[in-house]
């Protein structure tokens, strides 16, 4: 699967911005849509749980859609299949996000024109832990 053409300089970039809602967020610790956000609250970054179906992850909040979340969202961390992620994007646009970040093996062409269109960077088929990792460590 093709990934972005971002520079190692803009990805670390990126990595900076700290606030960060995370789209899929899952309650089950063995899943990457958990340990993932959890690497990256345990590293300084202020993660907001979007998942319909718990109340809580982490000990934070979690919200039913993003546009619930009432504070600024600079990165919206997409955990949610390829073909979902269309109707994703229609709710993250409004939030006006600086970056959506599509998780690895995620990627979905139409969905990535659309916020671009709007003036939000698009990362695909990156694993934020990875990246972190590998560059701000």
């Amino acid at each position: 699967m093709e990934q972005d053409k971002h520079t190692d300089d803009q990805i670390r970039q990126i990595l900076t911005m700290q606030k960060v809602a995370v789209i899929g967020m899952s309650k089950n610790s063995s899943k990457a849509a958990h340990y993932v956000p959890k690497y990256l609250s345990d590293n300084g970054y202020d993660i907001k749980p979007v998942n319909p179906t718990t109340d809580k992850i982490l000990g934070k909040k979690c919200y039913t859609s993003v546009s619930e979340i009432e504070e600024d969202v600079e990165i919206i961390d997409i955990f949610r299949p390829s073909e979902q992620v269309l109707s994703v994007i229609h709710d993250a646009i409004k939030k006006k996000p600086k970056v959506i970040w599509l998780q690895e093996g995620i990627h979905n062409s139409e969905a990535e024109e659309l916020a671009r269109k709007e003036g939000i960077d698009v990362v695909f088929n990156r694993c934020m832990l990875a990246e972190h990792q590998r560059l701000m460590k």
